[in-house]
């Protein structure tokens, strides 16, 4: 596809290639926020703060670093001010380096990065056509610690610990000890806790807050209950900075309206943006949202079944899942998992779609954990219908088995920045990658479009993907050995047809129904040269 055609190619959300990071663990691209609060204790491997921030994520955009890995999207722990003590969960000191922890949901942590660093991702992201997607947490606020005192009793229960055996013991208790669960069930009004009041007195900007509040409530006519100030703190990130999407933690562990509402308020903030600024508007896709509903499976369909009730999130505010059953269908072959994607997501969830991952930041079995297969990792990940999530440092066979930690911090170890520049091996996985990303990107039939065998041996598929007057095709051809191959190509393109394969660089022209291409590679991607 010609360079110039490229900005034509609209941005399809369920074909997405969206990119995962811990944005402490990715890249430290200032030096001098790495320590604040006098967060200075000794904390379990890989358990404190390691540097990584906005910046650091924004430095990567400026060297191209995401355009080369086909990457439209990219989703960022939770960037909100962190408690700023440390708790010990069994594991050793942890601090939230991680995100999940939120003690102020109105301010950025400053180990993260100011609210102008925001606005600069965003702005940077959308000049290169990149999405920028937060992660949104309303279960539960951080950890309570000597100084980080406990939200009001009418905000928050503690002390009833999840046992996952019905809706009610999966909402109304803590996910774990000390993890105040937010009371989001709640029609009691409340008030702000007086330490926050206090925060932002100090902060010069109490009355500014108290303004912004009064004003939401007066639109919404919500009461003041604890889920609609988390919401209303939420989606002022989309007013102010016009953000793309949100993923939202934990969504199981809260009433299914709290979603409705969090999507409404989404939906108002999205779009009032995009009036106050015309010029900066990407395209016309709504705000996308993606739940975590741990457990969920595309097998499920438009359920999640809690044993004695189940719910269908999709109609419950959600476009999208993350699928915890890709991991398992990637030990299958090609052909078992194309199509049983395809056949969901063309049927029973048209509309919708799945987020597909092979590892991820708290799944402690990925698919290949030790990093043998990465290369068949990719190919089956960027290759299958539904949206990719590539978790930072599977491009780059990143080490999951790191010794000396305790749990999902083994998951999470700083990028390998160093392996990027002077592994060779290393090199070669993110060129592969790097190759189906680009693909995939360039053609939302990759990922939102139909899949059809055209042959079983050797292995050969198009996907096709239509919308309105835009129409996109491919073939796809795997394990097809080195040196000349040849592809029945006559089901999507006529004779005559000049192709290109995308993952060696060939040309060809479609004679007698098939193309013909000689490289080095068992893998063949072709588009209209």
């Amino acid at each position: 596809m010609n360079k110039e055609n490229t900005p034509k190619i609209p941005f399809i959300w369920e074909g997405a290639n969206i990119y995962f990071l811990l944005t402490d663990r990715f890249y430290n691209g200032n030096p001098s926020n790495d320590i604040n609060f006098n967060r200075t204790k000794t904390p379990g491997k890989l358990r404190g703060f390691e540097g990584g921030d906005i910046i650091g994520i924004i430095k990567k955009i400026d060297e191209g670093y995401f355009d080369e890995l086909g990457i439209n999207a990219i989703w960022l722990t939770p960037i909100v001010e962190q408690i700023h003590d440390g708790v010990d969960e069994g594991t050793g000191l942890s601090y939230g380096f991680h995100g999940y922890w939120a003690r102020d949901w109105t301010a950025l942590d400053p180990n993260f990065g100011t609210k102008e660093d925001l606005a600069n991702l965003v702005k940077k992201a959308h000049e290169k056509g990149i999405r920028i997607m937060l992660d949104g947490v309303i279960n539960h606020t951080g950890p309570v610690t000597p100084e980080d005192p406990m939200w009001p009793e009418d905000w928050v229960r503690t002390g009833i610990v999840c046992d996952y055996k019905s809706f009610e013991n999966t909402t109304m208790c803590t996910l774990v000890d000390n993890l105040p669960d937010v009371r989001t069930e709640s029609n009691q009004e409340v008030e702000l806790p007086s330490f926050l009041i206090e925060k932002w007195k100090n902060e010069d900007r109490y009355e500014k807050e108290i303004t912004s509040l009064d004003e939401f409530f007066k639109r919404t006519n919500y009461p003041r209950t604890p889920k609609y100030y988390i919401i209303k703190w939420l989606t002022d990130y989309i007013l102010e900075f016009g953000i793309d999407g949100y993923r939202a933690d934990t969504v199981k562990h809260t009433d299914e309206d709290v979603w409705i509402d969090f999507r409404k308020e989404c939906d108002y903030a999205f779009e009032t943006w995009k009036k106050h600024h015309p010029l900066e508007v990407l395209d016309q896709n709504p705000f996308y949202t993606i739940a975590e509903v741990y457990g969920y499976e595309i097998s499920g369909g438009l359920d999640y079944d809690f044993g004695d009730r189940k719910v269908n999130y999709f109609e419950n505010g959600f476009n999208c899942m993350i699928n915890f059953e890709f991991k398992l269908d990637a030990q299958n072959d090609y052909e078992i998992i194309f199509s049983k994607y395809s056949a969901k997501l063309q049927n029973e969830l048209k509309g919708y779609s799945v987020l597909n991952y092979v590892s991820s930041h708290d799944d402690p079995e990925p698919f290949d954990g030790n990093r043998n297969r990465t290369f068949e990792a990719g190919t089956k990940l960027l290759l299958s219908p539904g949206i990719s999530q590539v978790y930072y440092g599977d491009e780059t066979g990143r080490s999951l088995e790191i010794e000396g930690t305790e749990g999902d911090a083994t998951l999470r170890s700083f990028m390998n920045w160093e392996d990027v520049e002077n592994n060779s091996e290393t090199q070669s996985i993110l060129w592969h990658w790097q190759k189906l990303g680009q693909f995939r990107r360039n053609h939302p039939s990759v990922g939102a479009g139909i899949h059809i065998m055209i042959s079983d041996q050797p292995y050969i598929f198009s996907r096709s993907f239509t919308k309105v007057n835009y129409k996109d095709e491919v073939i796809i051809g795997l394990d097809l050995g080195t040196g000349p191959k040849e592809l029945p190509v006559d089901s999507i393109f006529e004779d005559g047809t000049k192709l290109k394969d995308a993952f060696s660089g060939k040309e060809t022209e479609v004679q007698n129904g098939k193309a013909i291409i000689d490289s080095d590679y068992g893998l063949v991607l072709l588009e209209l040269a």
